[in-house]
């Protein structure tokens, strides 16, 4: 446990009838980035307010850096869905104040505040208020406020939501340079690509319950290699290949997925063969948001 920063042991919460954390079981060691994926109503944010002491579960246990979280709550920074600045207060006294119910004394909490606020490139708005901020600007400030205590552990519930690409790449940034200086990082996120650029681990939840636990690449071995291929000719006639197990057409392209080891040269060769003229011709791997649609879609049909 002690290489741990986060772990789960068949948790379970009940709101009346209703299990909205069903037997959830998982560990995060110390220093990795985990993505954590699921639906609306999954049970990302109810167990992510179990993991911080917010609620207590009806079975199972939580322990985060090798206690509970009662007692971690000054090593763990969180940024919540719900966006809570004081909009009359500037953001370096919003981000000192947060900091100060951590435990951190006042002028060296107002100190790291305007630090940081430099270093993220707000200096400049350090005094302005929070209601003059942009949207983009006062998230960061608010992103700021759940660091700025130097925690241990830091969760992030869903912190690219609403903002523009600009601002999602400076967040993803942010993100990468705190688990460079050793944080332990969870974040919760609707929008794959993020996960697939950040995540050392990824938890797929659906229902209340963990559908997925692993890499990227384990993640994608879930399902075959797919080819594209855009031709000004019908391709059906590939299907009777043996490196093919389905073939479908969508819009100007024919998407094939492909049975194991098959690596697609011989789909190539019998184009060829038949003087098929191609507009383009692409292998990949599935994406993490075809992996995940896939797992949630095979999870409702089985309820």
């Amino acid at each position: 446990m002690a290489d741990l920063a986060l772990e789960l042991t068949n948790v379970t919460k009940r709101f009346g009838s209703f299990t909205a954390v069903d037997g959830l079981s998982f560990a995060l060691p110390r220093g990795r980035i985990l993505g954590y994926l699921g639906p609306n109503g999954a049970g990302k944010t109810t167990s992510i307010r179990m993991m911080l002491g917010i609620l207590k579960p009806d079975e199972g246990a939580v322990h985060i850096l090798g206690g509970n979280a009662a007692d971690m709550r000054r090593r763990i920074g969180y940024l919540p869905e719900e966006r809570g600045l004081y909009k009359r207060m500037h953001a370096d006294d919003a981000i000192a104040y947060v900091a100060s119910l951590k435990g951190v004394p006042r002028r060296a909490a107002l100190a790291k505040a305007r630090l940081l606020l430099e270093r993220y490139g707000l200096g400049k708005f350090a005094r302005t208020r929070i209601e003059g901020l942009s949207k983009g600007m006062a998230q960061k400030v608010q992103l700021i406020s759940a660091i700025a205590h130097d925690p241990e552990f830091v969760i992030l519930d869903e912190p690219f939501s609403g903002l523009d690409p600009v601002n999602q790449s400076e967040v993803e940034d942010t993100i990468r340079a705190l688990a460079a200086a050793g944080m332990t990082i969870l974040f919760s996120t609707h929008t794959m690509q993020h996960a697939e650029r950040l995540a050392d681990q990824l938890i797929v939840m659906s229902r209340g319950r963990k559908l997925f636990d692993g890499n990227l690449d384990e993640a994608r071995r879930l399902l075959p290699r797919r080819a594209r291929i855009g031709a000004d000719a019908d391709l059906s006639f590939l299907k009777n290949s043996p490196q093919v197990t389905s073939l479908s057409q969508e819009g100007e392209s024919w998407v094939l997925d492909l049975k194991e080891g098959a690596d697609g040269r011989d789909l190539l060769a019998q184009c060829f063969e038949r003087r098929v003229p191609l507009t383009h011709f692409d292998i990949a791997p599935p994406s993490l948001h075809d992996v995940f649609v896939s797992l949630v879609e095979r999870d409702r049909a089985a309820a």
